[in-house]
């Protein structure tokens, strides 16, 4: 049997998804016929039946390829920050420090004192950043610089990784 990489498999998941769509779509358009009264339906050269068994050909290597990528994603590890993470885990962790990231950004733009409007008729009322926007701004950036190292490493183990699939039908 061939080898793909695991980078390849993610790329051949999308190709999966959408021939199944496309052939979901395919079987629509062959099942039915509109004819004149009296009149013989005209059959395209594919029929139902033989749209439906390539796609259970397809869903079937679909899952397949499912499995061997969750197997290899929790099998295979990689070393960020001195940690051993699958690379299921360090998928999320990116995740993670992209939503830090942006979050963080969003602190960093707001002002050390801001007076608020429409709290007190008399009094003047202030909203504080109890933090240093600044502090958040560079945190922001460290966070960012760690989310794109991590993905450069998952993406390099990505294409050290390789799975027992066939993907000539594909590519």
């Amino acid at each position: 049997m061939a080898n793909i990489t695991l980078a390849e498999a993610v790329k051949l998941k999308s190709i999966l998804r959408t021939r199944i769509h496309e052939l979901e779509e395919e079987m629509r358009r062959v099942a039915f016929a509109t004819v004149e009264k009296g009149m013989s339906p005209v059959r395209g050269t594919r029929t139902l039946e033989v749209v439906d068994m390539e796609l259970d050909g397809v869903r079937l290597d679909n899952r397949v390829l499912d499995r061997l990528m969750y197997r290899a994603n929790i099998d295979n590890e990689i070393e960020f920050q001195n940690q051993k993470l699958p690379i299921v885990e360090a998928i999320e962790l990116a995740t993670q420090l992209r939503a830090k990231a942006h979050f963080y950004k969003e602190l960093s733009t707001a002002e050390k004192e801001e007076i608020q409007y429409g709290y007190a008729d008399n009094t003047t009322v202030y909203q504080v950043a109890l933090f240093d926007p600044e502090q958040y701004r560079v945190k922001s950036l460290q966070a960012e610089k760690d989310a794109h190292r991590l993905s450069n490493l998952i993406n390099a183990k990505n294409y050290s990784v390789t799975l027992a699939f066939d993907d000539s039908q594909y590519f």
